[in-house]
């Protein structure tokens, strides 16, 4: 049982929870997840430099984008078009991020809205809290697989598929090549003041842990503390502090509104990061067909709040 527990760090196909306790979090499985939070505490002995920390924001908003662009608005809503190639490398980015693979993010996700805020909802704060609805849902036996019935669509390209079942491919990689890069910088270019362990501290372990709990809070706080424009069949609500931080993700009573829209921030002053981030790559050519909020969806169900 404890080595096919340690594989599991390494393959998603070797996990062994026990299926009579599937709200179990099995403690030796998710030692890397607790050691990385751990982790930070190294910013007491690592000297700080301002190359480390322009990496950590930088490293930050672009895996974020990757998370709200595509592991959300496209594997889990189809909100545009985009071809394999740019496709395999944005679930790559995302994947950096250490939330689980592109099949495994988006069939929660669906599951997530096929039953939003009642007793089948993987992280409902309503039903379950706030702990649960933040963090321990997804530590959780039941939800450590892939469920491939909700991503049938996904499933017929393999290269998302195998970036699915070892997803500690892409952050070990984003890892290693920090502590690479540092220690070369810290040799060619002194004068950033950095070496490859502050960047791996502040590029890696900050940034990601940072954008754990900044992606948790949608889950968390989004269906709890914020106004709601729509009358949607959960607690879903907008929260623009919340937007802020995850790029437009806060908007969430708009999103459960009419969840296949590339757009969540339904008004010109509703700030909305990944949106313009899409917009962009759209004049680019590398994602196209992004879907638009219908005019008669925006006074549905309005309730003036």
């Amino acid at each position: 049982m404890f080595l096919k527990i340690i594989t599991a760090w390494f393959d998603n196909h070797s996990h062994a929870g026990h299926e009579h306790d599937p709200e179990k979090v099995e403690f030796l499985r998710i030692v890397p997840f607790i050691l990385l939070h751990l982790c930070c505490l190294a910013v007491f002995w690592i000297e700080f430099s301002r190359t480390a920390l322009f990496v950590a924001i930088s490293l930050y908003l672009l895996r974020m984008f990757a998370i709200t662009g595509f592991y959300h608005r496209y594997f889990a809503h189809k909100a545009f078009k985009t071809s394999r190639a740019t496709q395999f490398v944005f679930a790559y980015l995302g994947a950096t991020a250490a939330q689980r693979g592109p099949l495994w993010w988006a069939s929660h996700h669906r599951d997530h809205h096929a039953h939003s805020d009642n007793p089948n909802d993987p992280h409902s704060p309503k039903q379950h809290g706030f702990f649960w609805s933040h963090i321990s849902w997804f530590l959780a036996n039941k939800n450590f697989r892939s469920k491939i019935e909700r991503v049938k669509d996904l499933t017929k390209y393999p290269e998302l598929a195998f970036l699915d079942r070892y997803d500690v491919i892409a952050p070990l990689s984003l890892a290693l090549g920090l502590f690479f890069l540092g220690a070369w910088l810290e040799h060619y270019a002194p004068q950033l003041h950095t070496n490859g362990l502050q960047l791996l501290l502040w590029g890696f372990v900050i940034s990601t842990v940072f954008l754990y709990h900044m992606t948790f809070t949608v889950n968390s706080l989004a269906h709890v503390w914020g106004k709601r424009r729509f009358m949607t069949n959960d607690d879903s609500r907008n929260n623009p502090l919340i937007a802020i931080f995850t790029l437009g993700e806060g908007w969430h009573n708009n999103h459960h509104h009419f969840p296949s829209s590339a757009k969540q921030g339904f008004y010109w002053w509703e700030i909305d990061l990944t949106y313009y981030g899409l917009k962009i790559l759209s004049a680019l050519g590398l994602i196209w067909d992004l879907r638009k909020v219908p005019a008669e969806t925006l006074i549905q169900k309005r309730t003036d709040r």
